[in-house]
């Protein structure tokens, strides 16, 4: 499969507008942008697109260049390997990303860890959550915030991904935590992930579609949910999870955009649940939830 990184460099906040853009713009067809500093410290930025099934450079810095509704900007090109996995060769071009005390980055940036924090080591595999996308990093920011103000015994990620969230939370908390996706492949990279975090006892990996599985009504009450997903499947989630959390609970909702986030809220408003604080970035967010006593 023919694929053509097509970069541009821009300062700061133009970058940031940029790499907005373009994500929004190929988010179907699945094309990987990323930004990356190129001098640390420099506030000068490269916002890399990874484009895939361009017939040459060209078309590539086309398609980049229409994204943007602009023709001023100076792009250049390279063509990868064509014969290199494609996740493979996104990894590269990631950058580690800070949110809040985490630091999540992949294994070619291991030498990059900083002293302090929490790292988690995330490479790009078929599974979501390597903490790029805004929805991730909303999350961890989220958690970061909650982990601070109290402690949680019982927390559950709902559609783990790669179980970045929920490494997070073993990793600070030291608690079970029950991970599940609705995908086996998922699951097992979910489930690896977490070992080479060091907290392979610590999360059970289980296939699950919502709050159907045996094993989470047998595990219930949970004082801590967390769910990346969709808006729709969140409102959809709402009267179950309600049903199974502890009388003083926290619910962290993602995979939303701003603008659905009266759909979102209605719906867990419904089982009693209100607004505690919410974490936006680039049109996405996460609405942490709580449900009081009960």
């Amino acid at each position: 499969m023919p694929a053509v990184q097509v970069r541009l460099v821009a300062e700061g906040p133009e970058s940031e507008r940029i790499e907005r853009l373009l994500g929004e713009a190929f988010e179907i067809e699945g094309y990987p942008v990323t930004r990356e500093e190129t001098v640390p410290y420099s506030e000068i930025w490269s916002v890399d697109t990874l484009v895939f099934d361009a017939e040459s450079e060209d078309e590539a810095a086309e398609l980049v260049r229409e994204a943007l509704g602009d023709d001023a900007f100076e792009l250049t090109t390279t063509v990868l390997d064509l014969d290199a996995n494609w996740i493979a060769m996104s990894e590269e071009i990631r950058h580690p990303v800070v949110a809040g005390r985490f630091f999540v980055h992949g294994s070619h940036d291991r030498h990059r860890r900083p002293p302090s924090g929490v790292s988690i080591e995330i490479d790009a595999e078929m599974a979501f959550g390597t903490g790029h996308h805004a929805t991730t990093w909303c999350c961890l920011v989220a958690l970061d915030r909650l982990m601070k103000a109290r402690r949680f015994a019982r927390p559950l990620d709902l559609g783990t991904g790669t179980a970045v969230l929920a490494i997070a939370v073993a990793r600070v908390l030291r608690v079970p935590v029950i991970a599940t996706d609705i995908d086996p492949v998922a699951v097992a990279i979910a489930a690896e992930n977490a070992r080479l975090n060091g907290v392979g006892a610590e999360v059970r990996c289980i296939v699950a579609d919502g709050m159907t599985s045996r094993l989470l009504a047998e595990e219930a009450p949970y004082d801590l949910v967390v769910a990346n997903i969709l808006a729709r499947p969140l409102t959809k989630l709402a009267y179950p999870v309600a049903s199974a959390l502890a009388r003083r609970s926290v619910v962290v909702l993602s995979g939303l955009r701003t603008i659905e986030r009266q759909l979102v809220l209605a719906a867990w408003a419904k089982q009693g649940l209100r607004l505690a604080f919410e974490v936006e970035r680039d049109g996405w967010l996460a609405l942490v939830l709580e449900t009081g006593e009960r």
